[in-house]
């Protein structure tokens, strides 16, 4: 599968995001694409990206909104595979402005079919959310906007033209706005750690299981369908304990006197977290690393065969949702932060340049090579 990018051009909306960022030093450095365009509308973390990749003369990145339908028309001719990951996550923001997240998250995606189709992309790949299923919120609702812009998009297709999928998938611990590095604050200082219910499940993934699983939802898609990750479950007071236990004593705390408490849940917040509808169970295939939903309608113009190399079933007995789930001990709890690196003090990588350049670098050895 890591040849399948060597001859590919790529673009990737939302690089300065968690996942975006993880799919640039992926696909560049892992998969070697053979070319990266990156596009993001935060200027400061733009400028440090491209000072990050200033050896990767194959990349480049821009300034761009996914509601400039324009600007990605332009910047998407010649590419191959696009990754949309650009979107407002953030649920009590986007219930505050749903507006916003509508222009964003719904006619982002619009735009980006758009671009799409008329620039003869070969792929495109929407990230959805678990919050995407019976959604509670705004967010959560335009996602799901999202994940039927695509399958419609893919389904009234009649000329060949791009693949439409989406990938779905729960909390990347360690993202920003998840809940560790608040926790890991509220520690340092000596508490107390706030908790919204000690009832409360969620579905957990690390950065880089993220962004391997999105582009392997590239090579596999067929069109149209959902992928949902398989990933496994905590209880949010046994990732609180765990962390005060293990953080503490490093920043001079006796973990005993740190206390925990609940704050109750915010508006539109799930107690567990839903990853498949009991509706979607009827036509999903289990895969190793996946469940692929495929589209509760087919296709208008073209017969589209559903099949996957290493099928495990067909057919899910019950909704995937982390209610349903054994979560995971908190001694396994412990060996997944410690393995991805969650526990350590300082565990963000803040990449500082040791030299400034001004584009021209990159340009003079793109013509020398």
């Amino acid at each position: 599968m890591t040849d399948f990018f060597q001859d590919k051009r790529v673009l990737v909306t939302g690089v300065c995001g968690t996942v975006g960022r993880e799919l640039v030093r992926q696909l560049l450095q892992r998969y070697q694409a053979a070319e990266l365009v990156g596009l993001d509308n935060n200027e400061s973390e733009l400028f440090f990206l491209e000072q990050e990749y200033i050896d990767f003369p194959n990349s480049t990145f821009f300034l761009a909104d996914v509601r400039d339908r324009d600007k990605l028309c332009r910047k998407m001719r010649g590419i191959d595979i696009v990754f949309h990951t650009a979107a407002f996550k953030h649920v009590i923001l986007c219930e505050r402005s749903p507006f916003e997240a509508v222009q964003t998250n719904i006619n982002g995606v619009q735009n980006l079919i758009y671009a799409a189709c008329e620039c003869g992309v070969k792929r495109a790949i929407f990230t959805s959310s678990d919050k995407a299923v019976n959604p509670t919120n705004v967010m959560g609702t335009s996602k799901l906007m999202g994940e039927r812009l695509m399958t419609a998009a893919n389904s009234n297709d009649r000329d060949k033209g791009p693949l439409f999928a989406s990938t779905r998938f729960g909390n990347v611990l360690g993202s920003r706005g998840s809940v560790i590095p608040i926790f890991r604050e509220q520690i340092r200082k000596g508490g107390p750690v706030t908790l919204t219910d000690p009832e409360m499940t969620r579905f957990i993934m690390s950065i880089q299981e993220a962004s391997r699983l999105v582009i392997d939802s590239a090579v596999l898609a067929r069109g149209g369908e959902v992928f949902v990750t398989k990933m496994p479950v905590i209880r949010i007071k046994d990732l609180a304990e765990v962390m005060i236990q293990e953080l503490s004593p490093g920043y001079g705390h006796d973990p005993k006197k740190i206390s925990i408490e609940e704050i109750g849940t915010k508006p539109g917040e799930k107690l567990y977290e839903e990853l498949m509808t009991l509706e979607e169970t009827r036509r999903t295939l289990e895969l190793p690393g996946y469940f692929a939903v495929s589209p509760a309608f087919s296709s208008l113009y073209r017969e589209i065969d559903y099949t996957y190399p290493e099928v495990v079933g067909l057919g899910v007995d019950k909704p995937y949702n982390s209610a349903n789930e054994d979560p995971l001990t908190r001694d396994r709890l412990r060996d997944f932060l410690s393995g991805n690196r969650l526990l350590d003090k300082d565990p963000g990588e803040v990449f500082i340049p040791e030299k400034r350049y001004w584009g021209d670098e990159k340009l003079q050895r793109q013509e020398d090579g």
